[in-house]
Formats: C-alpha cells, structure tokens, sequence
C-alpha cells in the first residue's frame, strides 16, 4: 500500500517489521516499481522500504533545487516519517550517487551500503557527452534521449525478446515531472563531481556492483568507487548492460542479500 511523506514522498513498506531496514533508491526516470522482482528475496531477511524520488513515480515534484544533497534530505525525511533510526541503502544508478552522498552527509544513520550501475569520474569526453544529453532533456523535454537510452540499457536480444519492458520504461520515464526529470538529469552528469575521492572517507560495509557491457557506469568506474571506500567489494555482472537489474534481477539480488546479510 503507498504512503506518503509530508513533503509528498510516496513510500511502501514491505517484509517483516522489526528486522533490520533497507531503503531501495532507483534511478533517473524510473520509479520504485523497478524493484517488484527483487523484492521477495530481499524481504525475506528485511524490512525493505521502496519510495520514488522527487518527480517520479507517484512523489511530489521536487520543493527545491535539484541537488544530490536534496535527494539525501529526501532520504532521512523518509526515515524520520517512517522512525528509523539506521538502515542499510540500496542504490540504482543516479540512487548509487545519492546513497554515496547520504554516507557523507549522515554516516551515523547507515548500517551498509550497495552502488548499483552508478557513474563515478567519466573523463572529459564520456562527461561532455553525459552533458549534452542532459542539455537536450532540458532544451527538448523528458523524451528526447529515450530511444538511444534503451539501446544503452538493455541487451539487444532482451529488446526483441521483451517488448513490454522497454514499453513500460518508457512509461515511467513520461510519468516524470518534467522540470524535476530536467533538473534530476543535470545532477546525474555533474554531481559525481563531489564524490569523486570523498571526504571524509566513507567507512560504512560497502558492495559496489555493475554489468559488464554498462557504457554509462562502467567496470572500471564501480573498480574506482570501490578502490575509494576501504574494504569494499566489487562485483561485475556477466553480459549485461545499465538497466541489467530488470534483465537478471537474480544476479543482482543473489550478491546483495549475501552481503546484507554478512
């Protein structure tokens, strides 16, 4: 059942109460739903909270500026409402900088923390491309870079294979709020800016995760997140690419609840 916050964060709360809490964040354009697969095998061992953020899904549009640091506000307001006092966060890509930015921000309220196909620092020419599409979603609207980022997403064969997956991405994508989908697109391409080598170190249990073929959060960027937060792991998915967590959501929760689970 969704619940909301009072600044309009839909949320739900599934598994069993009392067992230790996960908060799931997705990614640009997306919204909680992309977790329904990954839900049974996770709340199993944990009360796992899904909400959309600011503009997404069934949320409110964002009340501020778009900001990592709005986002990560977004988080311990959720967390305020709900009562927690510490939980684990799961993080999808762009939900991969803002649980980064949340372990800076508020160390003491996080247990663990998983970065899922989450960008780090790009080089000059990949940023200067990940700008310009941020440019064009601002000049052109939400949908102008949809085509070419199902491409990027998904394996070519699940693409003619699952139709419906690349209709109902499309869906959440338009369900945007456009001025925050604008904003939250500019945050994605600059805001690894101020995670790139943190301070202070982030010190909590950390599993970093990409797929092997992602050409936006590659293997050697999830190997550069992790060789900044010590004694984290590192996992690459076979084959797959971005949106890999909808295409094999087993190979993505399998390492996830191992490592929750210590």
């Amino acid at each position: 059942m969704t619940k909301y916050t009072a600044d309009g964060t839909a949320y739900e709360i599934v598994g069993p109460v009392g067992a230790p809490a996960v908060i799931l964040i997705h990614g640009l354009g997306l919204c909680r739903d992309i977790w329904r697969a990954h839900l049974p095998e996770l709340s199993r061992s944990h009360c796992v909270i899904l909400y959309d953020l600011y503009g997404h899904g069934e949320s409110a549009p964002a009340p501020a500026t778009v900001t990592l640091t709005l986002f990560s506000e977004q988080v311990l307001g959720l967390m305020e409402a709900i009562g927690l006092k510490k939980m684990s966060l799961i993080g999808f890509s762009i939900g991969g900088m803002i649980n980064r930015r949340v372990a800076l921000d508020h160390s003491e309220r996080l247990d663990r923390i998983v970065i899922l196909n989450s960008p780090h620092d790009r080089g000059a020419e990949a940023q200067k491309s990940v700008e310009a599409r941020a440019a064009k979603v601002r000049d052109e609207g939400r949908m102008a870079t949809m085509q070419n980022a199902l491409e990027r997403w998904f394996t070519p064969e699940f693409r003619l294979a699952h139709p419906e997956y690349l209709t109902k991405v499309r869906d959440w994508r338009a369900a945007t709020d456009p001025e925050s989908y604008a904003q939250s697109a500019w945050v994605l391409a600059n805001g690894v800016r101020e995670l790139i080598t943190p301070k202070p170190v982030i010190d909590q249990p950390c599993l970093v995760i990409t797929s092997q073929n992602d050409s936006g959060s590659t293997p050697e960027m999830s190997h550069a997140i992790a060789a900044e937060i010590p004694g984290s792991e590192c996992h690459i998915i076979p084959k797959l690419q971005h949106l890999g967590l909808i295409e094999d959501p087993k190979a993505f929760t399998s390492p996830i609840v191992k490592f929750l689970n210590g």
